[in-house]
């Protein structure tokens, strides 16, 4: 359902809550501000298919600005909030943004973005006043416009980078149906039923809104009349003890949260209460066997886990038994046709790693790149592929080793850093590990690794011994 009707349904329902402030606002709340800052966009000669961005952390004005977007038949670009000056002003030069929408906190770094954005016509702050023409407060700029909804209102839509590990970001866009609001992609629709989303369900969100999954998994909450909980940063414990305040019915993770709060001490993994939680998705990284394992055996067989690029080349999945069943896998395919293929584009054997190509699942294109769309597609343009490397079982279940760029060839042997990281992230010490290649004159490569510690663990040669 649109939120401007859950709006009439349940006005006094919130949205969404903020975890650390409490800070809850309503539907009602919620429709009335996206509508202003619709009709500013409109104001501003913002239309249908046109493109702005938001660049800020988790906040209680980030799902307005998405919202407004949505109601508009506009794309926006949600930016990652820990980006350089230069790296956020290449992203708002790509997606062509005429907006921006910051915070006081991130506000130094988009001022010196826009310097060399002539797009950017207006840069909005959502906690703050204004300081000039061009850079203006949120409330102060939104308070005389209606909420009531725009005259033209159509389905809009994120438009959101490739994080970029083959070259610089790339836009998803997805083409837009001239649909209004109340409608939705079919993705989404698919989405929803596979993780069994429903009316009145509270969903915690415990990572930053500008990634695919939480915003996609935030904006499906408040489409089917649910409450989201939005941690502003991650702890362990912290999310536990939200688990039990507010009752969470669904959540969705990495890998490496379940992994530091699977090394929080026992008596604090055991002093809350998480019979409320219904399902708990993990997706974004494969996830060590060892670490899944140990999730299943505490939070039992709630856990569900998919494959799947933003690019919406195809999906796979597979709930807690599946996985326990084929260990290691990431699913299978529900969405698109899947094929593992050499570096001839011919079939790999089953159980032997290739590169994994999707018959699309859903159309998309890089914005403005059309060399960089057609890369990503076979030569007929009949599948796409994002670089994973992966294999089969004999019951279709698919398995990832890593991406084909980030394979280190040492000594002619394959290394897959995913594997070794796998491993890493399962020590006691270890919060954190990325492992990659460096030249070597003999082995033509040798494998690296960068450790994060666990807080009060000594980064010495100790801990690299151990």
């Amino acid at each position: 359902m649109y939120p401007g009707q859950h709006a009439r349904l349940r006005p006094l329902q919130p949205a969404f809550i903020m975890a650390a402030t409490g800070e809850a606002v309503t539907y009602r709340e919620l429709d009335a501000r996206s509508n202003r800052l619709a009709h500013l966009f409109r104001n501003h000669g913002l239309r249908r298919l046109d493109h702005y961005s938001i660049f800020m952390e988790n906040n209680s004005r980030y799902l307005e600005a998405c919202g407004a977007g949505e109601r508009s038949g506009l794309y926006y670009t949600c930016i990652n909030s820990f980006l350089t000056p230069g790296e956020l002003a290449y992203l708002l030069v790509n997606s062509q943004s005429r907006i921006l929408i910051t915070s006081v906190a991130k506000l130094d770094i988009a001022r010196e973005a826009i310097k060399v954005c002539p797009d950017i016509k207006l840069c909005i702050i959502v906690d703050g006043p204004g300081e000039s023409e061009c850079i203006v407060g949120l409330t102060e700029v939104t308070a005389d416009l209606p909420k009531t909804p725009i005259p033209d209102e159509w389905l809009g839509t994120a438009m959101l980078y490739s994080s970029g590990t083959t070259g610089r970001p790339k836009g998803i866009l997805r083409p837009l149906p001239e649909e209004p609001p109340k409608h939705n992609l079919p993705l989404f629709d698919f989405l929803t039923k596979l993780w069994q989303y429903r009316e009145g369900m509270i969903y915690l969100s415990p990572a930053p809104l500008y990634h695919s999954a939480p915003q996609a998994a935030v904006n499906l909450t408040i489409r089917m009349g649910g409450t989201a909980i939005i941690m502003e940063n991650f702890d362990p414990e912290r999310y536990l003890q939200l688990v039990e305040q507010w009752g969470i019915t669904h959540t969705q993770l990495v890998p490496t949260m379940f992994s530091r709060m699977l090394k929080l001490p026992e008596q604090v993994r055991q002093r809350y209460d998480l019979s409320s939680l219904e399902i708990a998705i993990h997706a974004a990284a494969p996830c060590p066997a060892l670490v899944k394992d140990d999730m299943i055996k505490w939070w039992g067989p709630i856990i569900h886990e998919y494959y799947g690029a933003t690019e919406g080349l195809g999906f796979t999945a597979c709930d807690s038994a599946e996985w326990l069943a084929h260990r290691g896998t990431v699913g299978k395919v529900l969405l698109g046709d899947l094929h593992i293929l050499d570096e001839n584009m011919k079939p790999c054997p089953t159980g032997t790693p290739g590169q994994v190509w999707f018959k699309t699942a859903t159309p998309f294109e890089y914005f403005n790149d059309p060399e960089k769309t057609k890369e990503a597609r076979s030569a007929d343009g009949s599948m796409s592929t994002v670089g994973d490397v992966g294999y089969v079982d004999e019951d279709r279940f698919l398995y990832l080793t890593d991406r084909a760029t980030f394979m280190i060839i040492s000594g002619g042997v394959n290394i897959y850093p995913q594997e070794c990281e796998n491993l890493l992230i399962t020590h006691a010490k270890v919060a954190d590990a990325a492992v990659f290649g460096v030249p070597n004159p003999d082995l033509g490569e040798e494998v690296k690794a960068v450790v994060q510690p666990m807080p009060g663990v000594v980064p010495d040669e100790a801990l690299a011994e151990s």
